[in-house]
């Protein structure tokens, strides 16, 4: 398995410790080198993840982390809004890291499961106005928008002709 792309901004990495460790202090939780290690590491990935990717990712790394230890992380992250939880019509769930980084929305394949990331500001337009228009105070949204992507329909059409 190819070891995904990753970049650590560590500005970025020592204002999200910062918090994480608060968060942790605050709700009576160990402050381990396994946490802080996995912070990392989910800050260092561009893109989506699953928790077998994470833990597969560390593992190759040579770093000490258990699989219980990883989920229950998430579950901190995704509780205290560092990471974001998705479900894009699979049994999986996959992770992003969301501190500091813009709304944005997802197309999905429901072939091949890739995961395109969007921006469109009139999507903001719509939550402002609509809350506005049914006395709702948005706190944030959530569009993911299925379909069959370019290389998939591609494939099809090929096969299709070799038939």
């Amino acid at each position: 398995m190819p070891l995904p792309e990753k970049h650590l901004d560590k500005e970025k990495y020592e204002e999200v410790k910062k918090i994480f460790t608060a968060y942790l202090e605050n709700k009576g939780l160990r402050k381990t080198s396994e946490r802080y290690a996995i912070l990392e590491e989910i800050y260092s990935r561009t893109g989506h993840f699953d928790v077998e990717e994470l833990y597969a990712g560390m593992k190759e790394q040579g770093l000490q982390v258990s699989r219980a230890t990883v989920y229950n992380t998430l579950d901190l992250l995704v509780e205290h809004g560092l990471v974001s939880k998705h479900q894009f019509g699979r049994n999986l769930a996959q992770y992003e890291k969301s501190y500091g980084y813009r709304q944005h929305d997802h197309v999905i394949c429901t072939e091949c499961h890739k995961v395109v990331e969007f921006c469109d500001p009139r999507i903001h337009g719509i939550q402002t106005m609509v809350g506005e228009l049914l006395n709702f105070h948005i706190l944030h949204h959530s569009l993911n928008l299925y379909g069959v992507c370019g290389d998939c329909r591609a494939k099809a059409a090929a096969r299709s002709l070799a038939e």
